[in-house]
């Protein structure tokens, strides 16, 4: 039943809060991984497992969630989830060894999952169907702008305080969240309370998905199939999600109902939430590493260059929400959105070395902020937009499942094609330096020039000279590889256009009827 006045907002403000712990937490901690290495005595390799354990475990309860919702009841299950979430916070931060520390960020996953799509779930029910896109809108503020303000909240955090306080953060958040779940939330029934638990059907899931995951997060750092590892990971990834799906679509309660799919819509939804999560998460971890280690950036400064483009999204977000109230179709705003983020790439392309200071990326991330508003709101409202009754639970755990998937399929590319465009942009600049490159020997003896006259021998600058020859060398091959990762996901991002036009047109009616509710 949809809610009215005042308490309409609070069931908004608190299911917006609660997203907020899941959504931050997917990168605030990625900054702070430096000192928890030193502090826990771990290797890169290992503390790599504090996000992906994390990953992994959101992944796998995101489809189940609906199903979740539906058997212990709706708030039930999402008040659950924030108290387990917010404790979770707690031994996250008292941890004192690495192991400690990732089963507790497994528990933690495990209940921002259910977080995530229970309070998307609940605010559709909480707005009148003509308000849907408002609704929409609203909880994109989270979701676009969670995993943007994560590294300047956690680099804040790592440059002023200590590591365990990225986690301590939630603490008060979740308290708060819990009061407003218990005085404001409604109850929902539990439809599924008394009927056979599909344990086959989850031990399935949470193979396959987990398999896949890891295999995403894991697979560059394991040189792909080269790994026996990402080799039999692969496999039982595959033949666990064949099974599944056979599983699901022939037992008669199941923990997944693909049924949900006959929605040409949600269907089409789901592969175009796939590839925003490609643009959003790319694009958010492929920039403060370029900030950080190419262009010397602290983690707070490059926390702090994504705050504008943040801070525009938020303001864009209800009026994409009123322009779709106002039945203007969602196809039209999303495709202004792909083509106002594939500007934003084409500016990243033009960057060179001279780069001068976080000013210059300010337009540029305004432009992001600007599209990602206009694609999330968007597609999300066309993914749902058929979705009635007990089929939204499902629906937002799916969907979201998708563009979490997107994430880690766009994190895993682009991290690959890295890797082999800067072998082969330093390959080709190497041609460069040789004693018959005029321009090489300029610069070879500036800086031998320079070193000489402080008061190095003549050895030793030609030996810091080639130092340094390479090192700009390595930060220009960087830099053009980082652009072509730029260009791809931009040109990408256009050729999906078409997709939305596939999907119904929706003028101003609501996206369920009263009844669903």
């Amino acid at each position: 039943m949809a809610e009215k006045g005042i308490r309409k907002w609070i069931v908004t403000i608190t299911v917006i809060m609660a997203s907020l712990l899941e959504l931050i937490d997917t990168t605030i901690v990625n900054v702070s991984l430096p000192d928890i290495m030193g502090n826990l005595g771990a290797t890169l390799d290992e503390v790599g497992w504090v996000v992906t354990a994390y990953a992994i475990s959101n992944v796998v309860i995101l489809p189940m969630s609906g199903w979740l919702g539906e058997r212990f009841g709706r708030k039930n299950y999402f008040l659950f989830s924030i108290i387990v979430f917010t404790a979770a916070s707690f031994f996250c931060g008292h941890a004192t060894s690495l192991n400690e520390l990732i089963i507790f960020r497994i528990i933690q996953g495990l209940a921002g999952g259910g977080l995530l799509s229970t309070a998307q779930a609940i605010l559709l029910e909480a707005w009148p169907p003509e308000e849907i896109g408002m609704a929409t809108a609203l909880f994109g503020l989270g979701a676009v702008v969670g995993p943007t303000v994560g590294p300047t909240i956690g680099g804040y955090i790592n440059d002023h305080f200590s590591w365990p306080w990225v986690f301590y953060v939630n603490i008060p958040v979740g308290a708060l969240a819990t009061f407003l779940v218990v005085t404001f939330i409604r109850h929902t029934p539990r439809s599924s309370r008394h009927k056979p638990v599909d344990w086959w059907g989850i031990a399935l899931l949470a193979i396959s998905v987990g398999c896949l995951q890891t295999v995403l997060e894991k697979g560059e750092r394991e040189d792909w199939f080269a790994s026996t590892f990402i080799t039999v990971l692969s496999f039982v990834a595959l033949v666990a999600g064949i099974l599944f799906v056979w599983r699901e679509m022939n037992v008669e309660e199941p923990v997944v109902d693909f049924r949900i799919l006959r929605y040409s819509s949600f269907s089409l939804g789901m592969l175009t939430s796939f590839i925003l999560g490609l643009g959003l998460y790319g694009s958010v971890f492929v920039f403060p590493i370029l900030c950080q280690n190419i262009l010397g950036f602290t983690a707070e400064q490059t926390g702090l260059l994504l705050l504008p483009g943040g801070l525009a999204t938020i303001f864009m977000m209800p009026w994409v929400g009123t322009m779709l109230k106002n039945r203007v179709p969602a196809q039209f705003l999303a495709t202004a959105g792909f083509f106002i983020f594939f500007l934003f790439c084409m500016q990243m392309v033009h960057y060179t070395t001279q780069v001068s200071g976080t000013n210059d990326f300010f337009w540029p991330l305004i432009i992001r902020g600007l599209g990602m508003s206009l694609l999330f709101v968007p597609i999300t409202t066309l993914a749902v937009q058929e979705l009635r009754g007990k089929d939204i639970g499902q629906g937002t755990g799916l969907n979201n499942m998708a563009r979490q998937l997107g994430g880690s399929f766009g994190i895993a590319l682009i991290t690959t094609f890295l890797d082999r465009r800067i072998a082969f942009h330093r390959d080709r600049l190497v041609e460069h330096m040789n004693p018959y490159n005029n321009a090489f020997l300029d610069r070879y003896y500036l800086f031998v020039h320079g070193f000489q006259a402080k008061g190095y021998d003549a050895t030793s600058a030609s030996k810091m000279a080639y130092q340094a020859i390479d090192g700009q060398l390595m930060r220009q091959t960087a830099l053009l590889s980082y652009a072509d990762v730029f260009w791809i996901v931009g040109v990408f991002f256009l050729f999906m256009i078409p997709l939305l036009y596939l999907q119904k047109f929706n003028r101003g009616r609501g996206m369920m009827p009263a009844g669903a509710h």
